[in-house]
């Protein structure tokens, strides 16, 4: 499958949001997927406000106050950002 194939009109984010755990996006065609907010380690210290402080792009969504963002594609393909490590299990 090509990036052409795969970003698709049906695949826009229309909607974008952070719980303490998640992101989640709803794309133009009515699913919503979720990714763990660990994957994205730039996130880390952003309180709920700022988190919550998204920018829906054609191919993502982006957080201007850290210049960073994520694409749709890579939320699918399971794709964490560099450092990313999942926090410890309590004992």
């Amino acid at each position: 499958m090509s990036s052409l194939e795969f970003e698709t009109a049906e695949m826009r984010p229309v909607k974008a949001w952070c719980t303490r755990e998640e992101v989640h996006v709803t794309l133009a065609d009515g699913r919503t997927i979720s990714a763990p907010l660990w994957w994205y380690p730039f996130l880390r210290g952003l309180d709920m406000n700022a988190l919550n402080e998204i920018e829906l792009m054609y191919e993502g969504i982006w957080w201007s106050k850290v210049d960073e963002g994520i694409s749709v594609k890579s939320m699918f393909l399971g794709q964490k950002a560099p450092g990313a490590k999942a926090p410890e299990k309590a004992a």
